[in-house]
């Protein structure tokens, strides 16, 4: 599955880097998916993530990857959402910042479970909700970085399409994200007994 994944991670960033929109942007916006890879690769020895918590981590490599090619506010994906369900933006943004906080929830808690040994469902909860937000405020805060060192040139990266709600929209796109995670516990808790075995 490791390599199905990774063939798939490579094809997904190979495909994004051909032409896009904004080669800058592009470089930003799939600099996690880069770093975060060989960093699994390295891990992979010692720990395995589930199958479950590495096709996310896949799922959402290609979500940066496709909104790096085309900029987050021009994904075609988005343009069709937004006649389908008659929105003012293209939502694609939306989109990653809810990934932003459900593949992160998954990762978080399976550490938090299998590597810390934390128990308690109530306390893995809370934690795991303040790692994604935390996670989405350090990535607002480099939105803002690269606001204020760019200048006009961050526009494509930031994505926010005149809406000046748009941090604290994507932070809470990024709970509700979360928060969805979190409802599937029951299913990620077979799926790493299923690895314990």
């Amino acid at each position: 599955m490791f390599w199905l994944l990774t063939a798939l991670w490579a094809a997904g960033l190979l495909l994004s880097s051909f032409g896009p929109s904004d080669r800058l942007t592009w470089l930003m916006e799939v600099l996690p998916a880069v770093i975060a890879w060989p960093i699994l690769f390295y891990m992979r020895p010692r720990f395995r993530f589930t199958d479950l918590a590495m096709s996310l981590i896949t799922l959402h490599g290609l979500i940066l990857m496709l909104g790096g090619a085309y900029t987050y506010a021009r994904v075609p994906l988005g343009f069709w959402l937004q006649d389908w369900l008659s929105l003012e933006r293209n939502p694609y943004d939306r989109i990653g910042h809810l990934a932003q906080g459900f593949v992160p929830a998954i990762v978080a808690r399976e550490l938090l479970i299998r590597v810390f040994r934390i128990e308690g469902r109530k306390l893995i909860g809370f934690l795991v909700v303040c790692i994604c937000l935390a996670i989405s405020a350090v990535y607002e805060l480099i939105e803002w970085a690269a606001a204020l060192s760019l200048g006009q040139g961050a526009d494509e990266f930031l994505g926010t399409q005149g809406d000046q709600w748009d941090t604290q929209s994507d932070m809470f796109m990024a709970l509700i994200g979360a928060l969805a995670a979190l409802a599937l516990s029951r299913w990620h808790d077979r799926r790493m007994q299923a690895l314990r075995r």
